[in-house]
């Protein structure tokens, strides 16, 4: 039997592949459109926690996510860079996101409803960024930028696994993870990619053991305990917008170039 794999459209359903994802026992292997390695996650479910590893030396570890009942917490290994924190609310109808620790800015909101997961923008109380539709057929998840009915920024299909194992939020969030992109490698796809993915058109040519096996979080609105503040840096981040020690705002781990981090240098 083949393993999994996960292919990634810009825009619709049938437009230029701009990436794909492959599961096997071990991770997920994160390919370009050329079919070139350029990340690599592993699973560690002995220990609830999931890495990224450097494609080109797989004993480096470029980022750690580690998961309890409460959410997860990703730690990075760049000098200067915070960790970001990811912890259930609501029974686990609700992510939130903060950067530099539980005491940190909230940064996103990930809400689960009925059709999908909406993603808000900085803040609790922001704007809807982008959608995460789960598509008749468990095949499929579209996001769409702005809301429910904004244009399709990508398709992702699946073969070999449901889609459906992503709703639930554990696994929601090991998806965010592999699934996300690297400013340099949004710049590195072709102009025509972009135009597509921001038209949400088709050009014209052309639970699963392979899932972290760690304990798994329940809804069973449970309030979250809050913990230390867990840090790599060992610096206070204020309620406001992180800030650097020259007081200039700290950029989010997100937006970190993946060749930068790779390198363990700031942007």
């Amino acid at each position: 039997m083949s393993e999994p794999v996960i292919t990634e459209y810009a825009g619709a359903r049938g437009a230029r592949i701009t990436g794909s994802y492959q599961y096997s026992r071990d991770g997920v292997h994160v390919y370009d459109s050329n079919r070139v390695l350029k990340r690599l996650y592993l699973f560690d479910p002995s220990s609830d926690m999931m890495t990224e590893r450097d494609p080109l030396r797989k004993d480096k570890i470029l980022r750690r996510f580690m998961f309890d009942r409460n959410g997860m917490l990703e730690e990075t290994f760049s000098f200067g860079q915070s960790p970001r924190t990811f912890r259930y609310e609501d029974g686990g109808r609700q992510i939130v996101v903060r950067e530099g620790g539980d005491y940190g800015a909230v940064g996103k909101t990930f809400t689960f409803e009925s059709t999908g997961i909406s993603e808000t923008g900085w803040g609790r109380h922001g704007e809807i960024e982008r959608v995460y539709v789960f598509e008749p057929g468990n095949d499929a998840i579209t996001v769409r930028n702005g809301g429910w009915y904004g244009d399709i920024d990508r398709t992702i299909i699946f073969e070999g696994i449901g889609a459906s194992l992503f709703r639930e939020p554990e696994a929601f969030l090991q998806f965010l993870m592999f699934t996300e992109r690297w400013s340099n490698e949004r710049a590195e796809e072709p102009q025509a990619v972009r135009a597509d993915a921001g038209r949400g058109m088709q050009p014209a040519a052309g639970h699963s053991r392979y899932a972290f096996t760690g304990k798994r979080h329940t809804t069973s609105g449970e309030e979250t305990g809050k913990r230390g503040d867990a840090r790599t840096d060992g610096s206070t981040e204020g309620e406001s917008v992180p800030q650097n020690q020259d007081n200039t705002p700290m950029q989010k781990s997100s937006d970190i170039p993946f060749e930068e981090r790779r390198k363990g240098r700031k942007p």
